[in-house]
């Protein structure tokens, strides 16, 4: 008897259900996302990517003692081996930031004081779980100021995560203003379920290999257009409005017309809008309008209502986060980059549930290729 199921899996394994997990609820229904429970509207309004970073990590919301705790060791853990600098300088001028955070993130393991302990140890994976959180912002910051050709700038270990990331990357303490937004993107990104980088962490981790391979892993599974890259896309449309002075609405009209996808628009999971693209949206307002130059959400909000009225779809957490980064002086090709920033924190959140209750993941795959048994003929016959 075969040992297949006799199911037969969608395309894209949409809608299969391939792990339990306590970490991140969706109802794609509803448009509910949250975290071990709490709402993400709740956690973007109230909290910091710190406390949302230990409620992944723990399982619960910490107390004033215990955050700033993970402060001081988040704080504490910015800082990189250097040759881990010189490995950034060697870098090719054409590297992508994402190849260059790949192959450093990797590179990090050589490093990591727990390196000799087990692989599914879970104090050792909370602590590389830490430590590579402050680590990934930094690698981002640094490339980008070494490829410019800039000095390095020192992390300050009294300012937050997101501000540290600010300071480190432009060179100078970014407002309140950037800061908090920041910190929310990171509180937006930092989980999603089972999306396709995270569960690529989990089948490396589910081989009994490492922190550092399993977030490797999931680096080079976001850095595909399809997973990470969708903001990318969407700034550079408005970078083409901008620069030929078009009508956000005719130059989409013009993309439709030529059978193109808008990015930005649209969810697998989600079917209203994306919890995430509400926090955004106001997100691109407020930083356009405190920076003085709200074009580029003037753009994106004439694009948004006529992709919903035309197309009925609605934005997801791409489409805002696109003019948001921008306007707080980030490059587009470190979008990707930045999403790694914090979704780190859910990677490692997933690899250790997964080490801690660990089963290899082998699925199966449904054949559909030539009959069984086909008859070998001798080549010369062929």
């Amino acid at each position: 008897m075969s040992s297949i199921t006799n199911l037969h899996a969608p395309k894209g394994l949409e809608g299969v259900v391939a792990t339990t997990s306590g970490i991140c609820y969706i109802d794609g229904e509803q448009g509910v996302l949250a975290y071990r429970g709490y709402d993400i509207h709740d956690l973007a309004d109230h909290s910091t990517f710190e406390e949302v970073c230990y409620l992944l990590w723990f399982g619960r919301l910490p107390n004033v003692g215990e955050l700033k705790t993970l402060k001081q060791r988040m704080a504490e853990e910015r800082k990189l081996d250097a040759s881990i600098a010189d490995l950034l300088r060697m870098a090719p001028k054409h590297a992508l930031p994402m190849d260059v955070l790949r192959t450093v993130v990797s590179a990090l393991s050589f490093y990591d004081p727990d390196f000799d302990r087990s692989n599914s140890d879970h104090d050792a994976n909370l602590n590389k779980a830490i430590r590579l959180t402050s680590q990934i912002a930094m690698l981002v910051a640094n490339y980008d100021r070494i490829r410019k050709a800039k000095p390095l700038v020192e992390p300050d270990r009294s300012l937050s995560h997101a501000a540290n990331f600010l300071l480190m990357l432009n060179g100078t303490a970014p407002s309140q203003t950037a800061e908090r937004a920041l910190d929310i993107a990171l509180i937006l990104h930092a989980d999603h379920e089972l999306n396709a980088s995270t569960f690529a962490a989990r089948i490396t981790a589910a081989t009994l290999s490492d922190m550092h391979s399993a977030v490797t892993s999931a680096i080079g599974t976001l850095k595909g257009p399809l997973h990470g890259g969708a903001n990318e896309a969407v700034f550079k449309i408005l970078q083409e409005i901008d620069a030929t002075r078009a009508d956000p609405v005719q130059y989409v009209k013009g993309m439709l017309a030529q059978k193109k996808k808008i990015p930005g628009f649209g969810h697998r999971v989600y079917h209203t809008e994306d919890p995430r693209a509400t926090h955004l949206r106001q997100m691109s307002r407020d930083l356009g309008h405190a920076s003085g130059d709200p074009r580029w959400f003037e753009y994106s909000e004439k694009i948004e209502g006529f992709v919903k009225v035309e197309k009925k779809l609605n934005a997801n957490v791409d489409f805002y986060s696109a003019s948001t980064y921008h306007t707080l002086g980030i490059d587009v090709d470190l979008f990707t980059p930045i999403f790694a920033v914090s979704r780190v924190g859910g990677w490692t959140a997933h690899v250790i549930e997964q080490l801690d209750d660990n089963r290899l993941i082998r699925p199966r795959a449904d054949y559909i290729g030539p009959e069984y048994p086909q008859k070998y003929v001798a080549v010369e016959r062929r």
